[in-house]
């Protein structure tokens, strides 16, 4: 249940209104209306990492269900599961996401970003042993764009516990994924 109420639309500002108009009617959305100017803020940053990132789409997603998962948010690895279906990730990849780096289901790129997300999560630096490997695979701009999706969705997770953001009712969440 959330620990405060969301804001009732027609008390927000006209252009939070317009920003929530044009976004599919999630509760994580809806919650961050009530922060003025917030929902603008955080949805511009957030389309850049989801939309235009050069990260590959199953390595963000693998770095953004796991920061879901080491955080306990069950809305965020809901929601980026469902993402990750949609990308075409096995159920076995996703449960190894659970699992941790050392599950066989994981190839050396992926493993290397399963390990480097857990290494920014927990000590907020990544090591020179984490960092080295993975930079060996990756692009400069790759890395920093995958070390500002794990810190954006550390923020995402802490703001939907803090809150109690519920999941959806099934009909709203197909509709955000289909929107």
């Amino acid at each position: 249940m959330a620990r405060i109420p969301y804001p009732d639309p027609a008390t927000l500002t006209p252009d939070t209104q317009e920003v929530l108009s044009r976004l599919p009617p999630l509760n994580i959305f809806s919650m961050l209306a009530g922060g003025e100017g917030l929902l603008a803020a955080f949805t511009r940053f957030g389309a850049y990492l989801l939309y235009k990132s050069s990260l590959d789409p199953v390595l963000r997603e693998i770095a953004i269900i796991r920061v879901g998962a080491l955080s306990d948010a069950g809305y965020e690895v809901h929601q980026h599961t469902a993402i990750a279906n949609g990308l075409g990730m096995s159920d076995e990849l996703i449960d190894a996401i659970h699992a941790g780096p050392q599950d066989p289901a994981f190839d050396e790129q992926q493993r290397l970003v399963m390990r480097f997300t857990d290494d920014v999560v927990a000590n907020v630096r990544a090591g020179d042993e984490t960092f080295g490997p993975l930079h060996e695979h990756l692009s400069l701009q790759q890395l920093q764009e995958l070390t500002m999706t794990v810190g954006y969705y550390m923020a995402v997770c802490r703001f939907l516990e803090t809150f109690g953001v519920e999941i959806e009712e099934p009909d709203a969440a197909e509709a955000g994924r289909n929107g």
